[in-house]
């Protein structure tokens, strides 16, 4: 990041902390006002890399995916779900995530990044779970059972969609093939 991109801000009711945040397309990073020049570029160094690691941590890249995928197919379905391909997309509305059968590709909308990583392992974990099973059938919520925050994850997406004014799947449906939270319009 240039320097350009970061104002500092220097306040003398700040004693000893530094923060950093975004503004817009910016970093705001906040010091203490009698910290010294030096001091200050190592501080918004240290701030700028904590922040974009804080930030790739919540806004994984197509690779983080993939390795993520793998780790969940791992741990919740024995290693049997293995996509070919699983990336972030931008033209899914009505969807938290889509999964291609045949060709073994995964798609997450970009609406999850910044949602909390228990969310996104769910959805890519649904995903995955489509791999196996084509349907939301019973066999197919079998699968997700072992995920132990299932329910947790359904329930932020419900709020999500319900905040957005936005159609919520019931948990009744779980034996339809019609119905599940990570194909809910949201």
């Amino acid at each position: 990041m240039s320097t350009e991109d970061v104002e500092v801000r220097r306040s003398t009711r700040r004693r000893r902390t530094v923060s950093a945040r975004r503004e817009g397309g910016r970093v705001v990073v906040l010091i203490p006002a009698s910290m010294s020049r030096a001091e200050e570029r190592k501080w918004v160094e240290r701030m700028l890399t904590k922040l974009k690691a804080g930030e790739s941590r919540r806004r994984p890249s197509d690779d983080d995916l993939l390795r993520r995928a793998a780790d969940l197919s791992e741990r919740y379905l024995g290693g049997h779900a293995r996509p070919r391909s699983i990336r972030w997309v931008s033209n899914q509305r009505s969807r938290w995530g889509s999964c291609t059968p045949a060709d073994g590709s995964i798609r997450i909308s970009d609406r999850l990044q910044g949602m909390p990583s228990y969310v996104v392992d769910y959805v890519i974990l649904h995903e995955l779970a489509h791999l196996l099973v084509a349907g939301h059938n019973r066999d197919f919520w079998t699968l997700l059972r072992s995920y132990p925050k299932l329910e947790r994850a359904r329930g932020f997406l419900d709020g999500v969609a319900l905040a957005r004014g936005l159609d919520i799947a019931d948990d009744a449906d779980e034996g339809d093939d019609d119905a599940s939270v990570a194909d809910a319009t949201a």
